[in-house]
């Protein structure tokens, strides 16, 4: 590893005042090490040394301000500086401050933990030099700490700190009075903020704040956002100018970007972008046209942004098409279509298909598919969300026709087309089933024409071999997926330019997605390209003027930067070609898609695609069969049951299973028992399974000699030698109500339980210290995922028990319990136990409970604050900071924690509620102010992932609290906080208004009955994620 770049991390914006725009900053090399390389010590700089060393010397700064916390002031003071090598400074405030020195702006910072720094040495004179900090405050405790450090040509380095010799005034060219001080550097609420935290990477250190990258990449930041003025930057695009634009989360708008040249110390120019449009989520710039996709806003939907005078001026808005759908699952991004005739939009599961789309090139009777029932999120989330998930759609440039073109995703944020003219789409993971078979990882999945990738609601995300489904090219991890973008156009190695960029919001981290053609497909590695903690990653581009890649960081209302990639290395950057070398197989793909809608010649068509359901390619497999499917059954039918090849008769009834009529089932069995006497892969038992399955829940139970005759073939079949047919045997076993699988299974539940394999290294965890933590815990504590996915299925089985099955059936989720898993995790265990104890009989519940398998329902008693309390504000809290370094109590902390009630609705370490944010995540990212304002004044800030609304009914009725489907013709929603189970269910046709509730589902006051200790005690409980070993908890 070795330090690639020492510079300064200055946030040079321009001043607030929408009088100062443009806004401008010059760049900055980023602090950035390489990865991949053996330790090297770092940079000393001649003239100064070890800075850090240098630059901790010297007198402590003191907090200051002037005398009304809540007032803006502009703090000042003058100093001399015959002899200058070396100037740097490091300033912050809370909650802001615009630094100037000798009348130029050079840096600022709106949130307090993240201090500014610049090189000032060409701006300091001999004599007569003056510092003006402008500095705000959002309410709360207020202060501004500066320090100057000067190295001279010879002699011992000076230093020019803010202390009580400073002045205030309240206006800019106004008479200063002396500054209040508020505190010295390192004390409470504020801490040692000029001094970064240190991230382990390959066995080596690196600081705080600085950027790993790959050998030879270069990293500059051009602009930091003011957030009070330009928002939190999500989504980014280039024109054709070699301009940028961006987009706030919220209400802020657009802005366009001119970028610094490369090479150069010019200022980046940011620029407000006058038209009415807000909430965008999607950005594409083609022929001189902007088109954004609004996530709320002005209403979610397609709109196309124009300049009414052709004169470079943004200022005209036309709404194209409305989307239903809002929230962080609802419609993202736009992209161009590889032929650029037209555009494609990718939407979240919350995202409704669009009104009257035109056609679909997966079949529309999209369906669920379970053979056994599934059971919703056990908090509520995406509860009654059915197929088709999240999707993407093919428009025209008017967004008059739309067409379905890939579905079953989660949330995927962003997709990009390769070179070959092939869909890669980046979608997310549900980190509450962590710890269960059904969690699925954030992957990259290659889209083709009509792929169905699986995602259903709650338990029922299909795995990945279904063969109605298609696979990940590559599975990432936990995380946040984000923006992505192709490499096409950088100045960048060939390997890069070929490479899908993706980035992960949670754990600052950019992959590099590798493409090799293999069959239909590709096959796909990940690559780490550039990360830091934190680096709250939103988008990325790369801008075909100047080869440069560009990404963003923020969104959630985190601060925002905007950065630059260049290549710097040895390697040449030639242009390459893109595509990738045709295979035969992808070739004859595009064949097949051409029928993916019904075909002028059918028997033509049939002819063509029949003997591809039997193709070696699971790829061409799936395409043909969903091509078949677009055709008239009639004309296939016969055809299809008279094939001889054994894929193609198992495809041939999944096709039937989902199109033809309900009285062929007893033939579809028939034809999948004759597959079953003959040999066969692992792969095409699997096959086989998932096809009865759909016979089942496409056509019904069947009946009792249909359902024997597949008994008699599958009971002795399990249990298996692999695990995924052992799955899915058990569910067909099951549903049939096989008489021996109960008795099977529990024996398998006894078994040694297999220990968890973690596939998530400690590096990428450390990047998001609170949720890495937790994830950490899971990885190191999960259930055996075999054991709890035939558990799962086993609740379902109604014949075959007696008292020993129910014990060892208990006996798992019992052990189960001890396993740590997502938010949901618990809650899963819950619904699973309470499931099957309904099915047992009268005499065996009595039996269970008298033995102690299940424990009777009872609410757990709270305990009772000590007391006494007060009337607690924020800044109160805040102000309790410094006791929290050491001789904290953990019990009391954890108790005092229960008995606010916060453990009804937060968890902390894996344990306690989750209709409310994971306090382990929100303790990684948030600082004492935030969480104070959280604790005491819940509704200044709520997630629009935990916000409530109010239901207004025709009949004066009034509902508040979470929707938590919107889908269809009902709202559901949760309206006890503490109990996602209760849930009603309203008619839209009945609702005059919904409307978002300003009030937090958090009550207020839940800190006023504890005591200052118990308050502390919480505190640490909390920031040290319930980790007893944490040093607050030190004597």
């Amino acid at each position: 590893m070795r330090i690639f770049a020492i510079a300064s991390l200055t946030a040079l914006l321009a001043s607030l005042a929408v009088a100062d725009e443009p806004f401008t900053q010059k760049p900055t090399v980023a602090p950035s090490v390489e990865r991949g390389e053996a330790p090297k010590p770092p940079v000393v700089e001649p003239a100064a040394g070890n800075w850090a060393k240098t630059f901790a010397g010297g007198p402590n700064p003191m907090w200051i301000w002037g005398a009304d916390a809540n007032k803006k002031y502009f703090l000042r003071t003058q100093f001399a500086a015959p002899s200058v090598k070396v100037a740097k400074l490091k300033v912050t405030a809370d909650n802001h401050v615009v630094l100037f020195v000798n009348g130029k702006q050079v840096g600022a910072s709106d949130e307090w933990k993240d201090a500014a720094e610049a090189d000032v040495t060409k701006l300091l004179k001999a004599e007569g030099n003056e510092i003006v900090a402008e500095v705000t405050n959002d309410g709360g405790a207020s202060g501004c700490v500066f320090k100057l450090v000067i190295v001279p040509e010879k002699g011992e380095p000076t230093y020019i700190v803010s202390d009580d010799k400073w002045t205030a005034a309240e206006k800019k060219d106004g008479d200063g009075v002396k500054v209040k001080t508020v505190a010295k550097y390192g004390d409470a609420p504020w801490g040692k903020v000029f001094e970064g935290q240190s991230l382990v990477v390959g066995g080596n250190k690196v600081p705080g704040g600085t950027f790993v990258a790959l050998p030879g990449f270069k990293v500059e930041k051009l602009f930091t956002v003011p957030k009070p003025t330009l928002g939190s930057w999500v989504n980014l695009t280039a024109d054709d100018k070699g301009r940028l634009i961006a987009s706030d989360q919220g209400g802020l708008g657009l802005v366009r970007i001119t970028p610094a040249k490369i090479g150069t110390d010019e200022e980046t120019k940011v620029e407000r972008i006058p038209a009415k449009i807000t909430a965008a989520q999607g950005l594409l710039w083609h022929q001189g046209v902007l088109y954004v996709v609004c996530n709320g806003g002005p209403g979610s939907g397609l709109y196309r942004v124009t300049s009414s005078k052709k004169d470079d001026v943004l200022d005209t808005v036309e709404k194209l098409k409305a989307i239903q759908g809002g929230g962080e699952h609802g419609p993202h991004a736009v992209r161009l279509a590889p032929d650029g005739k037209s555009l494609y939009v990718i939407c979240g599961n919350h995202t409704q298909p669009p009104a009257n789309f035109d056609h679909s090139r997966l079949p529309k009777n999209w369906s669920e598919d379970h053979l056994l029932p599934r059971q919703w999120d056990a908090n509520g989330h995406a509860r009654g969300i059915l197929a088709p998930g999240g999707y993407v759609a093919k428009t025209d440039f008017d967004g008059k026709k739309w067409e379905i073109f890939t579905a079953g995703y989660r949330n995927p944020f962003d997709f990009a087309f390769n070179a070959d003219g092939e869909m890669f789409v980046y979608d997310a993971d549900m980190e509450w089933d962590m710890g269960m078979p059904w969690y699925r990882p954030t992957r990259v999945n290659h889209a083709t024409s009509g792929s169905e990738l699986g995602w259903r609601s709650g338990t029922g995300k299909w795995p990945s071999y279904y063969v109605d489904s298609l696979p990940a090219a590559v599975d990432i991890g936990p995380g946040s997926p984000v923006g992505v973008d192709f490499g096409y156009g950088a100045k960048f190695p060939a390997k890069y330019q070929k490479a899908l960029f993706i980035c992960d919001w949670t754990f600052g981290t950019m992959y590099a997605i590798h493409l090799d053609p293999v069959g239909a497909t590709y096959k796909a590695t990940k690559e780490e390209f550039v990360s830091r903690t934190p680096l709250p990653l939103t988008d990325v581009c790369i801008n075909p003027v100047d080869g440069a890649m560009y990404f963003t960081i923020g969104g959630r209302g985190a601060n925002s930067e905007l950065y630059r990639v260049t290549y710097v290395g040895k390697e040449v950057t030639d242009k390459v070609d893109y595509t990738t070398a045709t295979t035969t197989e992808r070739k004859l793909l595009k064949e097949i898609e051409a029928f993916h809608l019904p075909a002028a010649d059918t028997a033509k068509a049939v002819e063509f695609l029949l003997p591809l359901l039997g193709h070696a390619e699971r790829f061409v497999r799936y395409s043909a069969r969903v091509a078949l499917e677009h055709q008239a059954v009639k004309e296939w039918q016969e055809k299809a049951l008279a094939l001889n090849n054994l894929n193609a008769r198992v495809n041939a009834v999944v096709a039937l299973a989902r199109q033809g009529e309900k009285g062929l089932q007893p033939k579809l069995a028939e034809v999948l028992n004759g597959v079953l006497s003959q040999s066969i892969s692992e792969s095409q038992i699997l096959d086989v399974l998932r096809a009865y399955q759909l016979v089942f829940t496409r056509m019904g139970e069947p009946d009792k000699a249909t359902a024997a005759k597949v008994l008699e073939k599958l009971d002795p079949m399990f249990p298996n030698a692999s695990d995924n047919v052992n799955r899915e045997l058990a569910q067909v076993l099951i549903y049939l109500k096989s008489p021996t699988i109960v008795e099977k299974v529990t024996k398998l539940l006894l078994e040694p339980s297999k220990p968890p394999t973690a596939e998530v290294t400690a590096e990428l965890l450390a990047r998001n210290g609170g949720y890495g933590g937790s994830v950490a815990n899971v990885l190191k504590n999960a259930p055996d995922q075999q054991k709890m996915a035939l558990a799962f299925s086993l609740r379902n089985a109604t014949v075959g028990w007696n008292f020993d099955r129910w014990k060892a059936y208990f006996g798992f989720l019992a052990e189960a319990r001890t396993k740590s898993g997502g938010a949901s995790y618990q809650g899963f265990i819950n619904n699973i136990e309470k499931e099957a104890f309904a099915n047992a009989s009268d005499a065996e519940r009595l039996a269970i409970e008298a033995a102690g398998l299940k424990k009777p329902f009872k609410p757990k008693e709270l305990p009772k604050p000590i007391g006494p309390g007060k009337e607690w504000t924020p800044a109160d809290v805040v102000a309790l900071e410094g006791k929290l370094k050491s001789g904290r109590n953990f019990k009391n902390g954890e108790r005092a924690f229960a008995a606010a009630r916060c453990v009804v609705c937060h968890r902390v370490g894996g344990d306690g509620g989750a209709t409310g944010p994971d306090l382990s995540q929100v303790a990684g990212r948030f600082g004492i102010k935030e969480m104070a304002e959280a604790l005491v004044e819940p509704s200044k800030v709520v997630s629009d992932q935990y916000k409530a609304s109010v239901i207004r009914t025709l009949d004066d009725k009034t509902y508040v609290g979470k929707i938590v489907n919107d889908a269809g013709s009902v709202y559901t929603i949760v309206t006890d906080p503490e109990d996602s189970t209760k849930v009603i269910e309203v008619k839209k046709a009945d609702v005059e208004s919904v409307k978002p509730s300003n009030v937090s589902l958090m009550p207020e006051k839940l800190l006023n009955a504890l005591n200052e200790s118990e308050v502390l005690d919480m505190l640490a409980y909390m920031f040290s994620r319930g980790d007893p070993n944490n040093a607050m908890f030190k004597k």
